[in-house]
């Protein structure tokens, strides 16, 4: 047991350097890790020391040495794990007083920077599985291969919005569940916030797809839905945290997230491509001197509002909400309500900037057709073998999450291409994707010209998704639906 011991003093020392633990509850907690492992005596005459800044070694040494010891098996390392980190942590009211305090000392961007890096110690955010998942640009894309998120292809599990097993806590991301171990939550650690005069909170995401990459929480466990109010938590969040982007998910299955039965938003420290995306065409109303609305360049069906006028932005942006909801156009395939429910819903996502707030509104649909069943504005099945998954906020906007399975595929893919040979019967779903990368080819077809062709494929055909995703295929006929409300070049 001495290395037990031992790894059980490291992870103490780890916490006093890196976790606010203080010296006068050094005893109580190592008590409580005893407790917690079943252990009733405890033997260390050596003073370890641990001054790694993040908790992967630490941890590691820990489960060796339990496990090597009989003290739980090697599938439960991972509960003991989380287990004994939150112990180690400060408690949620701990956190939030420093968060506060640098909030007000140091500002903003310095007090989230903080919360993300206690997340990080603290092993709920797993950055050092995170820094594994491949991710490039392409083609005006962002494109990240996850191998941390299982893939998952059902629309239906976005509907029961992740509910959890026995209804305790209610869904995966009710505030109930900081320090549920239940759910391997004793190191989730959540900040409170208010938007819209209601109290809502803030946690990241322990497999985040960006750079502190978060969701904000309604504390009420209420359904996702999209109204004027929205705009105006939104702009809210900028305004506290004027360095992140935040933003609203489309509140209906196959185009909303995975979390459909929780009110909240997804946002953080990364300005995504649409954002920087131009505007093809700029309109104005006499009604709003002082905003303008942008047809954005942008493969999606997107409108970017543009104003320091927050209530310019709020009117505006329900004005286009109102009207997309129940628009139709049968030609065009868009049906807002049939006898399957609704169709017709927005994705809003503000970011700040020198010329004020700066609202994109994504036009999405989830109609299906026979030929379509997953969806007509969805990835088409053409491309499945890439993303089936719903193209939610953070893919609409130009970020895409592929499945981990693919690293493996397309490396099997690209070494087939390099040594000139056919694609295997395994692998025949590929085809596309085989024959257009070597079409991109001239020349010597080295490993590292395949990759980069690769490369460009993914981001063209994440392209050519966007593009199904458009619920008008013209940037024109988006000016045709904005000149409706008043709008004019």
């Amino acid at each position: 047991m001495t290395e037990v011991y031992r790894s059980i003093d490291a992870l103490i020392d780890y916490a006093e350097r890196q976790l606010n633990l203080d010296r006068k509850n050094v005893h109580y907690v190592r008590n409580g890790i005893l407790r917690l492992l079943g252990l009733e005596s405890f033997a260390n005459d050596t003073q370890e020391k641990c001054l790694d800044v993040t908790p992967d070694n630490v941890l590691k040494r820990f489960a060796d040495a339990c496990v090597n010891a009989g003290v739980f098996e090697r599938e439960e390392a991972s509960y003991f794990c989380d287990s004994v980190m939150g112990e180690l942590m400060m408690s949620p009211k701990e956190t939030q007083a420093v968060f506060e305090e640098k909030l007000r000392t140091l500002g903003s961007g310095e007090a989230m920077q903080w919360f993300y890096d206690y997340s990080v110690k603290g092993d709920y955010v797993k950055k050092s599985q995170l820094d594994k998942n491949p991710r490039f640009d392409s083609q005006g894309l962002v494109v990240t291969i996850n191998k941390s998120k299982p893939e998952f292809r059902d629309p239906k599990k976005a509907a029961s919005g992740n509910a959890t097993k026995g209804g305790y806590p209610k869904c995966s991301i009710c505030h109930e569940n900081e320090g549920f171990a239940g759910r391997s939550k004793r190191t989730l650690r959540t900040i409170d916030i208010t938007l819209g005069g209601e109290q809502w909170f803030w946690q990241f995401s322990p497999y985040g797809y960006f750079n502190q990459h978060g969701i904000a929480v309604n504390y009420e466990h209420i359904p996702m839905h999209t109204d004027r109010a929205t705009f105006v938590r939104l702009m809210d969040f900028v305004d506290m945290f004027p360095n992140y982007f935040i933003g609203c998910n489309a509140a209906l299955e196959r185009i909303g997230g995975s979390v459909l039965a929780h009110d909240h938003y997804q946002g953080g420290g990364e300005i995504l491509p649409m954002h920087k995306a131009k505007a093809s065409y700029t309109l104005r109303n006499s009604k709003y001197p002082d905003a303008i609305v942008e047809v954005v360049d942008w493969a999606g069906t997107v409108v970017r509002i543009v104003s320091a006028n927050r209530s310019a932005i709020e009117q505006i942006g329900e004005a286009v909400r109102a009207k997309w909801v129940s628009y139709e156009d049968k030609f065009k395939q868009i049906v807002p309500v049939d006898g399957k429910g609704l169709h017709n819903a927005i994705s809003p996502t503000v970011v700040k900037t020198a010329r004020g707030y700066e609202m994109s509104i994504i036009l999405r649909s989830n109609i299906t057709s026979d030929i379509y069943p997953d969806g007509i504005f969805h990835a088409h099945p053409e491309f499945h073998i890439i993303k089936k998954e719903s193209i939610g906020l953070i893919e609409a906007q130009g970020l895409f999450i592929l499945p981990g399975r693919l690293e493996a595929e397309l490396n099997q893919i690209e070494t087939l291409i390099a040594e000139g040979k056919p694609l295997s019967d395994e692998l025949k779903d590929f085809a596309l994707v085989y024959d257009e990368v070597t079409k991109r080819l001239v020349g010597a077809r080295s490993k590292n010209k395949v990759h980069r062709a690769m490369q460009d494929e993914l981001g063209d055909i994440c392209n050519r998704i966007l593009d199904n995703t458009a619920v008008f295929k013209t940037k024109q006929e988006t000016v045709e639906f904005m000149k409706d409300l008043g709008f004019t070049i």
